[in-house]
């Protein structure tokens, strides 16, 4: 059996969803299509008997069409922090109504789970989180974790560890023992170079080994105007997932349905293979 093949065994995954794969690129509005396309797919792998967390971004560039403000997400830095978190608190709100309305569909019940640095830091809290994810499996619940963006403030200024997506998802999935994490982006896995760029750049299919040369290879850039992860925080989400013990797949988020295809073992997206160790300490992975 093949690595992809021992995918269909996974019980516990996390799936990151990407803001560029929620919203229009033109007018930044919500995808409702692919959110109900993804909210199907989600309650399909919980119906598996899987148990499923989803982490979604989205809620600051969700705030931003709410209240008109046009630009890139990055380019509100300059305008000040304050605006980011009233456009988080504003989206967030917008975003887990959409998430709920489209899971009672299938009479999924689901939850939000808001977390910061701080959350997964403090053993005492880090704890109390762990049992409430516990909690949700138990009840059948899918929870929907985003950073907690209007109190964090270094957070949305790239000053944390979180940051990003990607990385949080690693945390979370470390944190509740998952054993697949699943990031859907706007690429469709690990590239020699980034394909938008060099269109000599090979894709690698299969990372059993994460090596310096593939960090270099890492560019902390992106591509989407409302996201905050590059391929090098991915590859930073990798590194904690994988010693966490969870395989992780970089697949392209354009057609959310390749996520069951890709627990189904298609050879889809880039697949880092688990390495557990033994050592593992999620603090080691949250300095700043």
């Amino acid at each position: 059996m093949n690595h992809r093949e021992k995918l269909k065994a996974k019980t516990r995954v996390v799936i990151k969803i990407g803001s560029s794969s929620l919203t229009h690129p033109e007018t930044g509005g919500q995808d409702l299509i692919k959110l109900e396309k993804l909210v199907r797919e989600l309650t399909d792998l919980k119906n598996r008997g899987m148990d499923v967390t989803l982490v979604s971004s989205g809620a600051i560039a969700v705030g931003k069409k709410a209240v008109h403000i046009s630009g890139s997400t990055k380019s509100l830095t300059e305008e000040g922090i304050a605006v980011k978190q009233a456009c988080a608190a504003i989206g967030q709100a917008r975003l887990m109504m959409t998430y709920q309305k489209l899971f009672a569909e299938y009479n999924q019940i689901t939850a939000q789970i808001l977390m910061t640095k701080k959350t997964v830091l403090d053993p005492l809290s880090r704890r109390n989180t762990h049992n409430t994810f516990t909690e949700h499996f138990k009840l059948g619940v899918i929870p929907v974790v985003n950073e907690n963006d209007t109190v964090a403030t270094y957070e949305i200024d790239n000053l944390g560890v979180f940051g990003d997506n990607d990385t949080l998802s690693a945390i979370v999935t470390a944190l509740v023992d998952a054993d697949l994490l699943i990031l859907l982006s706007d690429i469709d896995g690990l590239y020699t170079d980034d394909p938008r760029d060099n269109p000599d750049a090979r894709f690698i299919p299969q990372v059993d080994e994460l090596t310096d040369d593939l960090f270099h290879m890492g560019k902390s850039t992106t591509g989407s105007s409302v996201g905050t992860g590059g391929m090098s925080t991915k590859l930073n989400a990798a590194k904690i997932a994988t010693s966490a013990g969870a395989d992780m797949v970089i697949a392209n988020g354009h057609d959310v349905e390749v996520i069951h295809r890709i627990i189904d073992g298609e050879e889809i997206g880039t697949l880092f293979s688990a390495h557990r160790d033994e050592n593992f300490y999620m603090a080691d992975y949250l300095s700043d």
